[in-house]
């Protein structure tokens, strides 16, 4: 049999934002596919037509390119087994359902809501308390398994509405061997007879997901362990409609876990404590509610995707920093873990801190001065290409270049004169006063060297310890005791400033005094 090119898949639904689960899940689709110079598809299931939220597709798509994982195949930019909705694909479903009910494999059942919650009422016991439609109670229903041919006929003719539901066999154990976990096996009597059809003509994930593979000639599925349960359902499928040589590889990979260890991360808990769950901001159309997202938290994408990576895997080797490069070169699934992995935003917050440092200062210059114009702050260009190796190495995310840096480009409103009070004099103050006087007059180039050298010099002649005078001169000039050596400072804000900056904080401390 010849090898398969290997073509893998990432297929949400457009119902909202893209959780740190859904992205890790594309991640490892594409590291897979590319280490083995294979296709990597994105494919949008929107069958569910009543969870269906305008704007989320294309908020799928931005979250995908911003993490630098470009598919090869999508709504956006089509290929060659399309259409990439499915929700487009809407009568190759039919047909295939079709198929399975004159097969004998699945059946019309015309069961309306309230008639299938009287069932369930009806037969509940304390052994089964909630009772499913399958092989104990389908002959107790309207389908067409119960009903006769003809009145089945003019029911269906009639356009009455119905579903199709798989006919799931009495005692077979059906199994598979997952990428992940190994040989995994189930009780077909224990799995109820579920949709594939619903009456809309719009399919369940169960039948589509299948088709869809098949069609799409996927080579290998990742999905989260939450779905295992389904993986019976889907086998047998596979088996029924003729496919199963062509079936791909499955992958069940570990839930991403609250920091306690305990349950799935849920966008409730980012809330609660505090730190985000979606790759970007999402606004809910409806609520206008916003859920904020690690893009604008202020996290790079390397990082973030580097971070993710290690959310149930390593490479073994101990390294934990990794480019996109790295990962696509070093990646296997034999290093998945099986148990859920933790997550634990302080150690997302290293890797972001970690890609900062390493990041190219050119390569920060436009994301830096992204953050301050949305914080309403115009800088000079020159002067952040100079101040980001100065502050780089204090930052943590990239809006701790506001607090860093927003001083070089604007005065301060406060200053932290406690810290300076208790020796604070009528000495210092004429120190200050005369050496401004002495930079008005100019003394040859602004350096951050010449500063320091003028500064020492004016400190000896005042009798004063001229390390004495730094931080009263750093709180004037920046408003606090942070920032980087305090002449290069006043170097980067020039000549007047410095002498606007000292002169304005000197009437605040000797109003204060």
């Amino acid at each position: 049999m010849l090898q398969r090119k290997t073509r893998v898949r990432f297929a949400p639904s457009p119902t909202g934002g893209l959780h740190l689960g859904g992205v890790r899940t594309a991640l490892f689709n594409y590291l897979f596919a590319k280490r083995h110079q294979g296709e990597f598809i994105l494919r949008i299931e929107d069958t569910d037509q009543s969870r269906f939220v305008p704007g989320a597709e294309q908020y799928i798509l931005d979250s995908l390119r911003w993490c630098g994982l470009e598919p090869d195949e999508s709504p956006e930019q089509g290929g060659p087994f399309g259409p990439y909705r499915q929700s487009e694909r809407k009568a190759l479903y039919r047909q295939q359902a079709e198929r399975l009910v004159a097969s004998g494999h699945a059946y019309y059942a015309f069961d309306t809501p309230e008639e299938i919650e009287a069932m369930r009422e009806h037969w509940r016991t304390e052994e089964d308390p909630s009772p499913q439609y399958g092989q104990r109670l389908r002959m107790h229903m309207r389908n067409s398994l119960t009903l006769p041919s003809e009145e089945v006929q003019a029911l269906l003719q009639s356009g009455h509405p119905c579903v199709i539901r798989l006919r799931m066999p009495a005692d077979e154990v059906v199994g598979f061997e997952d990428m992940v976990r190994g040989h995994v096996e189930f009780q077909t009597a224990q799995i109820d007879d579920k949709v594939l059809l619903k009456a809309d003509g719009m399919p369940t994930y169960h039948l589509a997901v299948v088709v869809d593979d098949y069609h799409m000639h996927i080579t290998h599925a990742f999905r989260g362990e939450e779905w295992l349960p389904s993986a019976p359902v889907h086998l047998l499928l596979w088996k029924y409609l003729g496919w199963a040589e062509q079936m791909p590889q499955w992958a069940h990979l570990p839930l991403i876990l609250k920091p306690d260890g305990h349950g799935k991360l849920s966008k409730r808990d980012g809330e609660r404590l505090g730190f985000p769950v979606f790759a970007m901001d999402w606004r809910d159309p409806a609520s206008g509610e916003v859920t904020r997202g690690f893009r604008e938290m202020g996290f790079l994408p390397e990082a973030f995707v580097n971070m993710l990576a290690l959310l149930g895997w390593n490479d073994g080797s101990g390294q934990e920093i990794f480019s996109l490069g790295e990962l696509v070169a070093t990646f296997s699934l034999d290093r998945v873990h099986k148990g859920g992995a933790r997550f634990d935003f302080e150690k997302a917050k290293w890797y972001n801190q970690e890609w900062i440092r390493r990041t190219a200062n050119q390569q920060l210059l436009p994301l830096a001065d992204s953050v301050f114009r949305d914080h309403g702050i115009d800088v000079d260009p020159a002067r952040l290409a100079e101040a980001i190796p100065l502050v780089k190495d204090r930052c943590i995310l990239l809006t701790d270049f506001i607090p860093q840096a927003a001083f070089l480009f604007r005065a301060p409103l406060a200053w932290d004169k406690p810290s300076i009070a208790a020796k604070w004099n009528p000495q210092r103050q004429r120190f200050f006063l005369d050496w401004t006087e002495e930079l008005a007059a100019g003394h040859g180039e602004w350096t951050a060297t010449t500063l320091e050298q003028s500064f020492q010099a004016a400190a000896t002649a005042a009798g004063i310890k001229a390390g004495e005078l730094q931080l009263p001169l750093r709180i004037m000039l920046v408003g606090g005791k942070y920032g980087p050596p305090v002449f290069t400072i006043a170097a980067l804000i020039g000549q007047r400033e410095t002498y606007a900056r000292i002169r304005r904080a000197l009437q605040e401390l000797d109003a204060g005094t």
